[in-house]
């Protein structure tokens, strides 16, 4: 029997490779990397990323050159002791950024985010010349 290696880097994550074609989304680093919702609509682009566990003050957003960048990291030390000695000792560590292509309808100044619940949801608000226009009745003269 063979023991064949794959490489999964290889092997790009299909809702990625999805919203590439959206908003350019994606995966800087393959550790614990949050899910993320995208939905348009005629106003803005709503992102919404699940991570709960974090509190809002972890997380970076950035807007910078066309590309939206969001990351967080948490450090946590729990540990129990009986009489000055280790029992158990953990540490954890968590980490992630994500980094997504805005297009050039997009108001970069006006973008905002909330959390709640453990969802993160940053509204992307559409420029003004981006958004539908109401229809116009021509005369035939």
């Amino acid at each position: 029997m063979n023991l064949v290696r794959r490489n999964h880097a290889a092997f790009p994550n299909t809702m990625d490779e999805f919203f590439k074609d959206i908003l350019g989304g994606t995966q800087l680093q393959q550790r614990a990397i949050p899910p993320v919702n995208i939905k348009e609509t005629e106003n803005n682009f709503q992102v919404e990323l699940v991570v709960p566990g974090f509190k809002k003050e972890a997380f970076n957003i950035e807007a910078d050159n066309g590309k939206l960048t969001i990351s967080a990291e948490v450090k946590v030390e729990a540990t129990e002791q009986i009489e000055g000695k280790y029992t158990r000792k953990e540490f954890t560590h968590s980490s992630f950024k994500r980094v997504f292509t805005l297009p050039d309808t997009i108001n970069d100044e006006a973008i905002n985010a909330a959390y709640n619940d453990g969802i993160l949801t940053i509204s992307l608000p559409k420029k003004e010349e981006a958004l539908p226009k109401a229809k116009r009745a021509i005369e035939i003269s």
